[in-house]
């Protein structure tokens, strides 16, 4: 296959490409510069333009485009870029890969498009919550709908909390178990939807082939934990206690919006359609895709 990646310099994309050179495609990656070489295409998401002739003979692209969600706190410009940097590369691209024919989009979303859960499982059948990760996503699914109407196989990937040995949320909780800082964010209730690096990999590999996959498909591992089994499990593989809480009110202090939608609210997403199309998980516990990440 050729499949051209933007968003490939990030901690899935990197992986990604790696790993369908490893299985013999060509990788194109998408540079917002001029091109260096001939496995570069040029674009420019801010002055929508993507050459849709770069795009002709591309068996799929995967847009993997968006700024970090938590990793600053939240302004009202940083809100903005976190919508602008996926919703309109997305229609950039889509738009692209219609007047391209190009057969398959495979786009990036994510859970939070469920908003908050509680303890209610959902699936892609289930609808959009409420908020404002749950309004980006919405938008971000929206603006590849162009390429589906063109005919194109559009499959939005709903992905949960990427466990990856570097990078990633991870990181940082490593470097606070180490100090004996691990224990429960809030009252350690909400739930978290997660997959490991290799099975988000896997997954995208498995949509690209399978002509059967369009639409929203969650990328989640089997058994969403709760924040308090989600840090049970990890001081266990790192040796050190949890003994903390860190309540509500000082979240809030130190993450502002961000800790009320993304830290104490969660989603118990499960991968119905991943499944009912044969996927089968390396890592279906938590236990195990910790394992693989520490």
């Amino acid at each position: 296959m050729r499949v051209a990646i933007a968003g490939s310099s990030g901690l899935i994309g990197t992986a990604l490409a790696a790993r369908l050179r490893e299985d013999g495609h060509r990788v194109l990656r998408l540079v917002r510069r001029p091109a260096r070489g001939d496995d570069e295409i040029p674009w420019s998401p801010a002055t929508d333009h993507l050459d849709g002739a770069h795009l002709d003979g591309v068996d799929a692209v995967v847009n993997l485009c968006g700024v970090g969600i938590g990793d600053r706190r939240w302004t009202g410009a940083r809100k903005q870029l976190i919508r602008d940097s996926r919703v309109e590369p997305t229609g950039v691209i889509a738009r692209a890969a219609a007047a391209a024919g190009v057969p398959a989009l495979i786009n990036a979303g994510a859970v939070g498009y469920y908003g908050d859960t509680g303890d209610h499982v959902v699936d892609e059948s289930s609808p959009a919550g409420s908020g404002f990760l749950a309004g980006v996503c919405v938008d971000w699914e929206g603006a590849a709908r162009g390429a589906a109407d063109a005919g194109v196989r559009v499959v939005t990937c709903r992905s949960g909390v990427v466990l990856a040995p570097r990078g990633g949320m991870l990181a940082p909780l490593k470097r606070l178990y180490s100090l004996g800082l691990g224990g429960r964010l809030g009252n350690g209730h909400q739930y978290m939807s997660w997959v490991s690096l290799d099975d988000q990999i896997r997954a995208i590999m498995f949509l690209l082939r399978n002509p059967e996959a369009r639409g929203p498909v969650n990328i989640t591992g089997p058994a969403p934990v709760t924040n308090t089994q989600f840090n049970a499990a990890l001081g266990r593989r790192l040796h050190r206690p949890t003994p903390w809480i860190v309540p509500s009110p000082a979240l809030r202090a130190v993450l502002g919006e961000f800790a009320s939608e993304g830290v104490l609210t969660g989603q118990r997403a499960i991968p119905r359609e991943l499944e009912r199309l044969g996927f089968a998980f390396r890592h279906a516990t938590i236990g195990q895709a910790l394992d693989a990440a520490v």
